[in-house]
């Protein structure tokens, strides 16, 4: 494990680029950003559903309604 640390410290030199601590502030941010939007998403989703689900109860009593009252002949 010992004789890898000098190939890797010479492999390194002035022209090597590394990420360093600003690429993992950047890839964390990132990251972040994209759990925000994920999240916002999925609220977003519940709430269409939620929206749709009384709808269709809302169209439902309504044909339920309307087709009772249809049926009886008024004088």
């Amino acid at each position: 494990m010992t004789d890898l640390l000098p190939l890797a410290a010479k492999e390194l030199n002035e022209y090597t680029v590394t990420p360093g601590v600003l690429g993992f502030i950047v890839f964390a941010v990132l990251g972040v950003g994209v759990w925000l939007l994920l999240k916002s998403m999925s609220k977003h989703l519940r709430r269409i559903s939620v929206l749709e689900a009384q709808e269709q109860q809302g169209a439902a009593a309504r044909t339920a309604g309307d087709g009772g009252e249809r049926g009886i002949a008024r004088s």
